[in-house]
């Protein structure tokens, strides 16, 4: 018998590729995996609802999917995560053109809610957030892979609709990540994720720590690099830079999402940090590990952000030095907080801002990425630019699709996921260009 062709699509962040792994790893013993939905018996969307520009591509890619029941009446379409998470009490009736819901949590059901809908059932099947769906996982990266180690937040920052989607911070069992490490098999690089990384194991029973669990994984021969994303930057302890400082598996780099560095606007969104404060961070990490690459992510134009505060996040940039940024207009989120705060700001002034943050950010970086001109440095080999005719990859400063790339040229044909020596030519905005030695 011919098996049920499955199409997923997977939208948001990198903790919900990571699910999207997961329900893949479940699906792919019955069903079959198809890489163009356009050809699927099932279409599943695995969705982000944490800012209204996700929620509007959610609604376009259910839109886009529905339509294709014009071609295909028995198309079965399913809409996972984040948004029916959040939102299933409206959308279940306002989007009957999608046969099934499930939430964050509810991946391990996917299969029988595949066969009720084949069955003609229409299915609501969001539960409440809880623990993971296992930890087998098919990979929908090249040498690098995702580990989601906590889903759920309980910093409760103002602007911010995860806890409402996701619940309250919950580590995965550190025996639970070490099988999943393991399973993935020879990975150059295993990427830690979760919306805190800093807090994993605090509210587990023994209490562990993040510190700890970087040590296990790097007992793990399959295992060549680690690297940090979503650090909280009040919880970077003495003894996390220590490790960093001192594991030879971990990348020296850090992703610290700051959110901003004026005082006031600091305490609006309920963080704990301070402009002195964060630069004595930055600073302490670069004394600490001197070739270390921080990365950060900023809001602007929060609910009472002032010239003077945007003008302060400018200071700070300027003085901080860091590797690379993202910035973010602020999204006004029903639900929170910061919603109901006076002092809104127009998206024209938002916009004027956001501008600015990146001009002055793009400074810094040329400046940055100019002590390497002359420099041989260690890229890993991730494609081939059939349009300049030159390969790409990664150096340890650049995580994958949110930093920059190094660009180089090899007369030999090189292989994919392998590390080469690149002597840096040119700087082009936040990409390098070299040759292969």
């Amino acid at each position: 018998m011919e098996k049920i062709r499955v199409g997923v699509i997977s939208l948001g962040c990198d903790k919900n590729r990571v699910d999207t792994e997961k329900m893949l790893g479940i699906l792919s013993d019955e069903f079959l995996i198809v890489d163009n939905p356009e050809s699927a018996d099932v279409i599943i969307i695995n969705t982000c609802a944490f800012l209204e520009s996700a929620r509007k591509e959610a609604i376009e890619e259910i839109l886009w999917a529905s339509a294709l029941k014009g071609y295909n009446p028995n198309l079965k379409l399913i809409v996972t995560g984040c948004l029916p998470q959040k939102f299933v009490g409206d959308i279940f009736e306002e989007l009957p053109e999608v046969d099934a819901f499930l939430g964050v949590s509810d991946y391990a059901d996917i299969k029988e809610v595949i066969h009720k809908t084949l069955k003609g059932q229409r299915v609501n099947s969001v539960g409440e957030p809880r623990g993971e769906c296992g930890t087998h996982r098919i990979l929908t990266t090249n040498g690098y892979a995702y580990l989601k180690i906590a889903d759920g937040c309980s910093n409760h920052c103002t602007y911010c609709l995860i806890p409402s989607i996701r619940g309250k911070y919950r580590s995965v069992q550190m025996n639970d990540l070490l099988l999943e490490a393991k399973s993935l098999g020879k990975t150059n690089e295993l990427i830690l994720v979760a919306q805190d990384v800093t807090k994993y194991g605090l509210d587990l029973t023994p209490k562990t720590s993040i510190v700890e669990l970087i040590k296990e994984l790097s007992k793990l021969d399959n295992i060549c690099h680690i690297r940090l994303l979503y650090c909280y930057p009040e919880s970077v302890s003495d003894e996390l830079i220590e490790e960093i400082r001192n594991n030879p598996k971990v990348i020296k780099y850090i992703d610290m999402p700051l959110q901003h560095a004026d005082d006031t606007i600091l305490k609006l969104m309920n963080r704990k940090g301070s402009f002195d404060g964060y630069l004595a961070l930055v600073n302490k990490l670069k004394e600490r590990v001197p070739t270390i690459a921080i990365r950060s992510t900023f809001i602007t134009g929060f609910p009472g952000e002032t010239e003077q505060a945007h003008e302060r996040l400018i200071e700070f940039l300027q003085k901080a030095k860091l590797f690379n940024a993202g910035f973010f207009a602020y999204s006004r989120e029903q639900g929170t907080p910061a919603y109901k705060l006076p002092d809104q700001i127009d998206g024209k002034t938002k916009n004027k801002r956001l501008r600015a943050l990146y001009s002055a950010q793009k400074k810094v970086v040329k400046q940055n990425l100019k002590e390497y001109l002359g420099k041989t440095i260690s890229v890993v080999c991730e494609g081939f630019d059939q349009n300049a005719l030159v390969y790409y990859g990664r150096a340890y400063f650049n995580a994958p699709d949110i930093d920059g790339k190094i660009y180089f040229f090899s007369a030999d044909e090189i292989e994919y996921g392998k590390y080469y020596d690149i002597k840096i030519q040119k700087v082009d905005g936040y990409d390098l260009y070299g040759d292969r030695l």
